[in-house]
């Protein structure tokens, strides 16, 4: 078996993070795969080192899938190995303008999944008002249906999946510092959360959940008051896996230092 490191990491703008030391950090984390969310540029604004990052042994190749609207949205991955297939979207014309959703394929992965997916995804927010609550439900209820076709997938083809993003969800209460006083504000309501929890019942797994099942970590802060400094955040980025692929984590973590974004990186290591 290989180790594998795979990074998520909500950054704000990707060129923004790039100043912050995005590009170097993730070059000392020598990862296999990095999905982004937020990236908030379209291709003319990129040059060719936000495509191609040089680590030591190989380069990591970046695959965007951009939102239509300048400075907003959009997500991405790096990948050291070269996908065999590329799914931008899932064939809803509102969040695939924002550029939502992005799914690599890769065949003859690795011994213990040959057939691997792996997807980067940025929900929308509510919380600028209820006409983006309302969106973000749209989305819940269109991605669902994306993620049973998912597992139909995987039971028709023995594919595996791995699904890494900023979700703009806290599940249970252990996910957010003051959850007392955010029951009714988006990212912690009812709806949502039971939403990630029927999808936890289909069968797909949060693997940092799994995997520290007692930990209290956050991974997004708001940028008002002292919020990181008092660590008064929430846990709302997570790497979702099915069964086979989420039972080979060996360890994950939140990376707090540096700060390249209001969000910190989710890391992980799989043996597969």
């Amino acid at each position: 078996m290989q180790k594998v490191k795979v990074i998520t990491l909500n950054v704000n703008g990707i060129r923004a993070a790039k100043k912050k030391g995005l590009f170097q950090w993730i070059v000392s984390q020598n990862p296999d795969y990095v999905c982004i969310q937020e990236v908030r540029a379209q291709e003319k604004d990129l040059e060719f080192s936000y495509f191609n990052i040089d680590l030591v042994n190989s380069p990591l190749r970046g695959t965007y899938f951009f939102s239509k609207k300048p400075g907003y949205a959009g997500v991405a991955i790096f990948s050291k190995k070269k996908p065999t297939n590329i799914v931008a979207g899932i064939n809803v014309t509102e969040f695939d303008d924002e550029g939502r959703v992005l799914r690599i394929d890769f065949d003859n992965f690795y011994d213990s999944a040959p057939r691997f997916s792996l997807v980067s995804i940025y929900f929308p927010s509510g919380s600028a008002s209820e006409i983006r609550q309302e969106s973000k439900y749209r989305f819940l209820s269109d991605l669902k249906k994306t993620l049973r076709s998912w597992s139909e997938e995987r039971t028709l083809s023995g594919r595996q999946f791995l699904i890494c993003g900023d979700c703009n969800i806290a599940h249970n209460e252990i996910d957010l510092k003051n959850y007392k006083q955010n029951k009714k504000n988006s990212g912690f309501l009812p709806e949502e959360r039971k939403w990630l929890s029927d999808v936890l019942d289909e069968g797909w797994k949060d693997v940092f959940r799994q995997t520290r099942p007692e930990d209290v970590a956050f991974t997004w802060w708001s940028q008002r008051g002292r919020a990181r400094e008092n660590n008064v955040g929430w846990r709302i980025d997570y790497q979702l896996a099915t069964v086979e692929i989420a039972s080979l984590c060996k360890n994950i973590w939140v990376e707090k230092e540096p700060k390249l974004s209001d969000h910190a990186p989710l890391i992980a290591l799989y043996d597969l």
